[in-house]
């Protein structure tokens, strides 16, 4: 537990000395929502129709920007080798950067997301499902994009190919996640998309750390 504390106090460290790689998504986020409301007629109801697609899709690409460079720059200067040598098990390493990436683009996503599904018009019946929603959704958006990350990070040109890799396999998340808050919007029970994220997360949590740590390890085979 020591070993994870340390990885996350030191990937929390590091994201302070350079706030505007992490700040990058959060701004690429609200400009794609903004662009969109600016796009559409003023006062336009159907832009509201869109705004859970909207969101979801932004907070999507939002994060896959900075997903290239989650194991890379340890790859590259000799430490993400050393951590594999360390005697803490790399799974626990890697859940705590998977963890601080989430802390770090996920979380304040979802913050942010409530206030601009208002600048959307979008009607506040939706807002509790789209906040959970996001919040059981993002993590997945982590641990699925730190697996592609762990596959490529050896690889030269690798950001190019991780969008290809991880979009695919995340549409499950975005169809159920901006069902539910249709669902929500349209005056139904949006409990089951919900149980199906959080059913999801915990799979990724049980499995990803596993299989990212495997593939890590055979970037240095």
């Amino acid at each position: 537990m020591n070993a994870v504390l340390a990885v996350l106090t030191r990937e929390l460290r590091l994201a302070l000395r350079s706030r505007m790689d992490w700040m990058l998504p959060l701004l690429f986020f609200v400009m794609v929502v903004l662009l969109f409301g600016l796009g559409a007629r003023p006062n336009d109801p159907v832009l509201a129709g869109f705004a859970p697609s909207i969101l979801w899709v932004g907070a999507l690409l939002s994060m896959l920007l900075t997903l290239d460079r989650l194991f890379r720059a340890d790859y590259e200067d000799g430490s993400l080798e050393q951590l594999c040598l360390a005697e803490a098990p790399l799974t626990l390493t890697v859940t705590a950067k998977l963890t601080a990436h989430w802390l770090l683009t996920g979380l304040p996503l979802v913050l942010l997301a409530a206030p601009l599904a208002l600048a959307l018009q979008m009607p506040t019946s939706g807002l509790a499902a789209l906040v959970l929603g996001l919040a059981l959704g993002t993590p997945v958006l982590s641990f699925v994009g730190g697996f592609a990350a762990a596959l490529t990070v050896a690889l030269p040109r690798a950001g190019l190919l991780l969008p290809l890799l991880v979009l695919p396999l995340l549409a499950p998340v975005l169809i159920f996640g901006a069902g539910a808050v249709r669902a929500a919007l349209g005056g139904l029970d949006a409990a089951a998309p919900l149980y199906f994220l959080a059913a999801v997360l915990v799979l990724c949590i049980t499995l990803i750390p596993w299989a990212a740590a495997a593939a890590l390890r055979n970037a240095f085979e």
